[in-house]
């Protein structure tokens, strides 16, 4: 079967280099989408709001990066808001959402392993506008029960947020239900898509999400191009006013080189989507995950869900081994770990530690995710790297 990166050019930035896989963390920016964007850094230049020629074939550009990002998630261009990143297209749908709701005392509920960008606005929320914050815990695969996300509505309830999946193990979260009984009750659903938007098929009419996050360098577009979903009909405070861009959410001059980027990264996603590509991807994870199993036979653990996960994601801890120490000692292979290093002392993912893994097994992860550029040569190498390194452990 050939991989995902057998039959396009070597990428730049990648030649010569470890083996690269943090595709989770980020990826290199597809050449492709450089050369789209290009124009617009160049010859382009002209604001896109403004009435003479120049304007013409920004204003161009970016209404079809809209169109273009919208097809993906099977939305409308006007439901699409560019932001600057994830971490603010989460700001403005929380924040949003909360102070456009009028409540005197709004109530949102969330789950422990959503991203920072989720989890500390949901604590400014509380500290600077009065509101009220439930975090849910998770089962061992990662996973918020619904019935538990039932439970804690109230009267006040305005929003619900949870991921659709997971950055370190890959879980999907059971999207579809949560958001309708989140409708049931008369709340918005907002869900932080950045990990699985192009890697998987997302369409947002299926789960019923009122807002989706969608980030721009998590599949092949430069860091700082991102999107909101917004569903028409949604009324969101603004997350920066001034002159009325981005349906008013969102002032400012808009990057139209960064909007294209993420446009052109949209539409190869979903054309590499049609190929089949995750199938191919998810080929490869096993095969690295089964020779690792191979060769530190009782040893390699799965963290989070086997089935229910990202096709590119692979979450292993292995007995008696301490991931960084493993990744130190392998300078052919780039990739996290389960631990965050903090002055130099090494302490377990939350994520993993929200999952009811202990402090050794959560020590002892590897995030080892794959991309575009993954090859079934590398994931030979990878996993003969690996199993050395963490044997002499």
């Amino acid at each position: 079967m050939t991989a995902p990166g057998d039959n396009l050019p070597p990428h730049p930035g990648l030649a010569g280099g470890p083996v690269y896989l943090d595709y989770n963390a980020t990826t290199p920016v597809d050449p492709r989408v450089t050369a789209a964007m290009w124009p617009y850094l160049t010859d382009f230049f002209g604001n896109p709001s403004s009435s003479h020629p120049f304007s013409q074939e920004p204003r161009r550009g970016l209404a079809e990066a809209r169109a273009q990002v919208a097809d993906l998630i099977g939305a409308g261009p006007a439901e699409i808001v560019f932001t600057g990143s994830g971490s603010e297209a989460d700001l403005l749908a929380l924040r949003g959402a909360v102070l456009a709701s009028g409540s005197p005392h709004p109530h949102v509920i969330t789950q422990r392993t959503e991203h920072p960008a989720v989890l500390e606005t949901c604590r400014a929320l509380e500290r600077l506008h009065g509101a009220r914050v439930t975090v849910l815990p998770v089962d061992g695969d990662g996973l918020v029960e619904p019935a538990a996300v039932a439970a804690a509505f109230t009267e006040d309830t305005v929003l619900v947020s949870v991921m659709a999946a997971n950055n370190e193990t890959g879980a999907l979260q059971p999207i579809a239900e949560l958001a309708a009984l989140t409708h049931e009750r008369g709340a918005l659903f907002h869900c932080d898509a950045a990990q699985a938007v192009g890697k998987i098929p997302l369409d947002v009419g299926e789960p019923g999400v009122d807002l989706l996050t969608i980030v721009g360098h998590k599949m092949y577009a430069p860091k700082g191009a991102a999107a909101l979903f917004v569903r028409d009909g949604v009324r969101l405070e603004p997350v920066v006013y001034g002159g009325g861009q981005e349906r008013g959410l969102r002032a400012g001059t808009e990057n139209v080189a960064l909007a294209v980027a993420l446009g052109t990264a949209a539409r190869l996603a979903d054309e590499e989507m049609a190929s089949g590509a995750p199938a191919r991807v998810a080929t490869l994870r096993d095969d690295l995950h089964q020779r690792l199993a191979i060769g530190l036979p009782g040893r390699v653990h799965l963290n989070g869900p086997e089935k229910n996960r990202l096709p590119n994601t692979l979450n292993v801890s292995v007995d008696g081994a301490l991931g960084h120490e493993v990744l130190a000692a392998v300078g052919e292979i780039a990739a996290s770990t389960g631990s965050a290093c903090h002055s130099g002392t090494h302490t377990p993912s939350p994520v993993l530690t929200a999952m009811g893994l202990d402090a050794t097994r959560a020590l002892g992860a590897l995030r080892l995710s794959l991309g575009r550029w993954t090859t079934a040569e590398q994931i030979e190498t990878a996993a003969a790297t690996l199993i050395r390194a963490a044997g002499a452990q």
